[in-house]
């Protein structure tokens, strides 16, 4: 099965110019955890992810020091949060973004979800324009639709 058969094709997206706070109000309010941030030509841009915004709030050291316990509401992340109104999604956005195109196989997804531990994949047309997504949902959708 390719993916074209079963990928969403009404694509929700966040415009690069938005604030961090109205994305996140955007995905909360969608309950996702993430979403590409296109341009006015439909071309990707990025990935914009809860993960995102919480590497924006903890210090960047935090893959490195491992496990630690923080205070609780420690100023400087006040602080970080305040910020969020005026810093832009594409200042945030995740730029090395995981893409396949239409034709790609059900079983070829599957594999890059779980080896790049990715929720969703953005799917480009020839002309590198986004024409749809796909989630895991979406794949387990298709791989255990007869099971039902």
């Amino acid at each position: 099965m390719k993916i074209k058969e079963i990928m969403c094709r009404e694509v929700k997206s966040l415009s690069p110019e938005m604030s961090v706070k109205e994305a996140w109000e955007l995905l909360s309010q969608m309950e996702i955890s993430g979403l590409p941030v296109i341009d006015k030509e439909g071309k990707l841009l990025g990935m914009f992810t809860e993960k995102d915004i919480l590497k924006k709030i903890f210090p960047g050291y935090l893959d490195k020091v491992g496990r630690f316990v923080y205070e609780e509401n420690p100023k400087g992340i006040k602080k970080k949060v305040s910020e969020f109104e005026k810093l832009k999604v594409k200042e945030l956005m995740r730029l090395e973004v995981i893409t396949v195109d239409e034709d790609t196989a059900l079983c070829e997804v599957a594999r890059i979800m779980l080896t790049q531990k990715v929720r969703r994949i953005p799917v480009l047309n020839k002309e590198k324009k986004v024409v749809g997504i796909i989630a895991r949902q979406d794949v387990l959708r298709g791989l255990l639709g007869d099971f039902r």
